[in-house]
């Protein structure tokens, strides 16, 4: 069925947007991380240095005055996430196309560009989810996610190739 390992990857980039999906289907109530990281980070560590940290996402201070110390953590727990899965997303399809696309530039800009509309559909999906804030922020910090799993791969892949070049 999966003969290349091309295709496996394009299976990955489908589960990652599965797994986006089903995320976007919940409520915040239902994802938030606050109580697990009330049990893991009861100590509070490094809240003093975090306390000097303040800055506006979505026209929203984040800080740990303005909203706690788990809710300010959570923050950086929710926006990693964002990133890491959209880096995910389009790594796994990068590596999917650039054998089946003329030229790995084109697949790392569809790649790319699919991505990042998945990205704001995903969004959109948010505001259809009860308890939920769809971001136009969000759409960014997920496209800079994508180009960075994209850029990434194309570096390693030139040195993979200049080395077996040599």
């Amino acid at each position: 069925m999966f003969k290349k390992k091309s295709d496996w990857f394009l299976v990955l980039a489908l589960v990652m947007m599965a797994i986006l999906f089903y995320s976007s289907s919940m409520t915040y109530h239902e994802q938030t991380s606050v109580p697990l990281l009330e049990r893991v980070l009861k100590n509070e560590p490094l809240k003093q240095w975090l306390s000097q940290f303040s800055f506006h996402y979505a026209g929203s201070e984040q800080s740990v005055k303005a909203s706690g110390y788990f809710k300010f953590v959570e923050f950086f727990v929710r926006k990693g996430a964002h990133f890491g899965t959209y880096f995910l997303l389009a790594l796994f399809s990068y590596l999917g196309l650039r054998p089946r696309i003329e030229g790995a530039f084109l697949a790392g800009i569809f790649s790319w560009l699919a991505a990042t509309g998945y990205a704001a559909t995903d969004e959109f999906h948010q505001m259809l989810t009860g308890d939920r804030t769809p971001l136009f922020q969000d759409v960014m910090l997920d496209s800079v996610g994508a180009l960075s799993g994209i850029v990434i791969m194309s570096v390693i892949l030139y040195f993979v190739g200049r080395k077996k070049r040599r």
